[in-house]
């Protein structure tokens, strides 16, 4: 399906998009009846848990998912949204229709119905999604060691680092500080997948935690 925009500009808050969201995901047909269990907004992108029941009570017998206890299925479905001149816009898809944006929350994959066939579409997506939600959010002062050297913008490349800030405006902004330079470097999220702290800014500031997460490590 391809984008669908909204002209008359009814959108225009995260409300009324989280509102919008829920009406696309509420709705009857002849056999079965679709309901919003949970959104999410990640960037741009709406994520949603949808659970779907039978009108006359039966158990939904899906190709894709397995029915859970009550009968019921639930899945995960994709919202990519954007504003153009005003006018919100959305395209939907289903988990097992490949959606690239995988950035679910747990809290979201959670909620949805085991997968008939491992190798579907579906659970490629929801392992993404995963992998995403398993990247650590560091403290500042944690020194990292990323899982491999990010190339810079001047040739040259950094693996350890340590988290920090600076600001712009009134706003503090995450950035990291170069073990071999000392300069200062943004980093994607995606590019902390697979990285390992070094040191924890919390255990530098206390000699006893420091000393508890020592006898922690294998």
């Amino acid at each position: 399906m391809g984008w669908l925009f909204y002209t008359d500009r009814r959108v225009k808050t995260y409300a009324d998009e989280k509102a919008e969201i829920a009406r696309l995901c509420t709705f009857d047909t002849d056999t079965r009846r679709t309901e919003l269990v949970k959104t999410s907004k990640v960037g741009s992108t709406w994520y949603a848990a949808a659970r779907v029941t039978h009108l006359d009570g039966s158990p939904v017998d899906d190709s894709t998912y397995a029915t859970d206890m009550d009968g019921s299925i639930t899945l995960g479905a994709v919202f990519l949204t954007r504003y153009d001149d005003g006018c919100w816009g959305y395209k939907d898809m289903e988990e097992s229709a490949g959606p690239v944006e995988s950035r679910a929350p747990l809290g979201i994959l959670n909620l949805l119905s085991e997968l008939k066939d491992p190798d579907s579409y579906a659970h490629a997506w929801r392992q993404r999604c995963r992998d995403w939600a398993a990247i650590p959010n560091y403290e500042e002062g944690d020194k990292i060691r990323l899982a491999k050297p990010v190339s810079l913008t001047d040739g040259s490349t950094c693996q350890i680092v340590t988290a920090t800030t600076y600001r712009r405006g009134r706003q503090k902004r995450r950035c990291y500080r170069i073990e071999e330079t000392g300069g200062l470097v943004r980093l994607s999220k995606a590019s902390l997948a697979g990285s390992e702290l070094v040191s924890s800014a919390m255990s530098a500031a206390s000699p006893v935690l420091a000393e508890f997460l020592a006898g922690q490590k294998p």
